[in-house]
């Protein structure tokens, strides 16, 4: 971290529906670099939106930007700020802009469904990249050619993401960390009272080993193969055979740690993942249906309405698309 070193610029674009967590954990971290006992000016940085205006987030607090969408400085650093709706919110301009501005060489970053901007850019393809959670199966049934990390921030080459939340904290203080040695970045995260910063191969949520009702390891196995079999469900017979138990052994397995049987549980995951896409994509029940392994629309719908109280179809109709085919044909 030398004197000599000049300022690094950044330019955070912000989409109507962007967490504003994410955008100020990000944004604070290069504002409180500059606030060193050195007095160095590290950073400087501009907020961006599609035509100039103020840019609401998905909490109601409206963000005054400081530009529209012009040109980017050379080596100058993109953020994309997104959250609900970033496929419905992402426009012909916000798009073409960014593959523009992709072509001039520096890196592109995002916070949150931002991750889902670049990729209907055509900027991610073959890309290690992550997004949040809740979006995850989304983007990844959208958006195959992309590969989804299940981690709170993803670096690969010039592209890195993040889970957006607190998340972004954790990987601008790796820019930090990488822009001027790690004493800035630890200063920086002092500042924030943020004692122990995580790296970028941390999950996201807190793993099945830390709940104290999955700590079996036979357990924790057959939870395992559940989620990882959901488009193609195996039957209790086949999960106690994988896990190395007879069919009432998983039974009771289930029942003395979750108070619940194997089958009811794996029916939980597959909705849970229903869900998510009806919420998350503009795909079809019947498209939804098939991804969640039901083999038929009536039982699909009928075990949702029992589990949620209302029918996949309203539960499309009435929830926001985060991911759109629409957004993805522009």
């Amino acid at each position: 971290m030398t004197d000599m070193t000049p300022s690094k610029a950044y330019a955070f674009l912000l989409i109507p529906g962007f967490s504003t967590l994410g955008f100020s954990c990000a944004l604070d971290a290069l504002s409180l670099a500059n606030h060193h006992p050195s007095r160095r000016k590290f950073y400087r940085w501009r907020l961006l939106s599609e035509t100039g205006a103020p840019v609401e987030a998905y909490n109601g607090v409206k963000v005054a930007a400081d530009s529209a969408l012009t040109p980017l400085e050379r080596g100058e650093t993109l953020i994309i700020c997104a959250g609900e709706n970033a496929g419905q919110s992402s426009s012909k301009t916000v798009l073409s802009w960014l593959r523009r501005e992709a072509r001039r060489g520096g890196d592109l970053g995002a916070l949150s469904s931002g991750t889902y901007i670049l990729a209907l850019a055509g900027l991610i393809a073959g890309k290690r990249v992550t997004t949040h959670w809740e979006y995850k199966i989304a983007l990844a049934e959208m958006l195959p050619d992309v590969i989804m990390e299940d981690t709170i921030f993803s670096v690969d080459g010039r592209i890195f993401t993040s889970a957006g939340g607190a998340a972004s904290l954790d990987m601008m203080l790796h820019r930090l960390r990488d822009d001027y040695g790690p004493d800035l970045a630890t200063w920086v995260a002092d500042q924030m009272v943020y004692t122990v910063p995580r790296l970028h191969s941390d999950a996201q949520r807190a793993s099945l080993q830390s709940r104290p009702e999955v700590r079996n390891p036979k357990l924790l196995m057959a939870m395992r193969v559940m989620e990882n079999n959901i488009e193609d469900p195996l039957t209790p017979d086949e999960i106690a055979d994988v896990v190395g138990l007879s069919t009432r052994q998983l039974e009771r397995l289930f029942a003395k740690y979750l108070s619940i049987s194997p089958k009811r549980n794996y029916l939980r995951i597959r909705l849970e993942k229903g869900r998510n896409l009806l919420r998350q994509t503009d795909l079809s029940v019947t498209d939804v249906c098939v991804a969640c392994g039901f083999k038929s629309l009536s039982h699909f719908s009928k075990s949702y309405r029992a589990n949620y109280g209302i029918p996949p179809g309203l539960e499309a109709s009435d929830g926001k698309v985060l991911w759109s085919d629409k957004s993805a044909k522009t």
